[in-house]
């Protein structure tokens, strides 16, 4: 998997050509073969899985079936509506977004199981900095327990099962889309952000769920040090 660091770029051009380099491989195309850009983000390539790593400036997106009662005052943030699954989420300065494009057939698993594996990647990250990842059944994305986000203990379900995130935080988000059995789109962590317009919609869909980031649970790492080791997690994790 070819790693291709683009530093901070705008969502919509970044979006658009994801879904102009699936477009362009699919699946009866073989590895090797040279793709050409027109948005010059992935310039002459070959059409192997690669790995977009990036930061985007402010914006909403909103997933494929997202409702717009989750976006509850944009301000001067822009909505961009998407073919992702899930909600609205936000991303912004602070924030390492990671695009896996992916052949899925290649590669040999499902997409549940490409899921996973995305996630995976991120609690081995996580740990690398010594900060415990969760899953929640039914909730896409990783979650920390905001009171001892080192606590090894397994989650047990909440008291209440009307507040299925009491304690917990949200540190990374998950929407993908598949075309052809190439995956798009990705997954984003949380490091060192403004969490504020965060506030302003309903998380992945869900009111009142808090969002953080690795600075706020006090753990201090550039933004280029997660960014490659959430790199080197997700070649190992997605490898055939």
């Amino acid at each position: 998997m070819e790693i291709r660091q683009l530093g901070r770029v705008d969502y919509l051009p970044t979006y658009e050509a994801m879904q102009a380099f699936t477009a362009a491989r699919n699946t009866d195309t073989p590895a090797n073969t040279e793709l050409t850009d027109k948005n010059g983000l992935y310039g002459n390539v070959h059409a192997d899985d690669q790995l977009w790593i990036c930061e985007h400036p402010a914006v909403y997106t909103q997933g494929l079936a997202g409702k717009v009662e989750h976006v509850l005052n944009a301000g001067d943030i822009p909505v961009v509506y998407t073919n992702r699954g899930g909600q609205v989420t936000f991303h912004g300065p602070g924030q390492v977004v990671a695009y896996p494009l992916v052949d899925l057939k290649r590669a040999g698993y499902f997409v549940k199981e490409y899921v996973y594996r995305v996630e995976e990647a991120v609690i081995r990250t996580l740990a690398h900095f010594g900060v415990t990842g969760h899953r929640v059944m039914g909730a896409p994305g990783i979650y920390v327990r905001l009171g001892d986000p080192a606590s090894h203990a397994a989650l047990t379900g909440p008291a209440n099962p009307f507040e299925p995130f009491a304690g917990l935080g949200k540190i990374a988000a998950l929407g993908i889309k598949v075309s052809r059995h190439c995956t798009y789109h990705g997954v984003a962590l949380n490091v060192a952000m403004d969490l504020e317009p965060f506030s302003r919609i309903n998380p992945c869909g869900y009111a009142g769920l808090v969002t953080t980031d690795l600075s706020t649970i006090g753990v201090s790492v550039s933004w280029q040090d997660a960014a490659d080791v959430l790199s080197q997690k997700l070649v190992a994790y997605l490898a055939p």
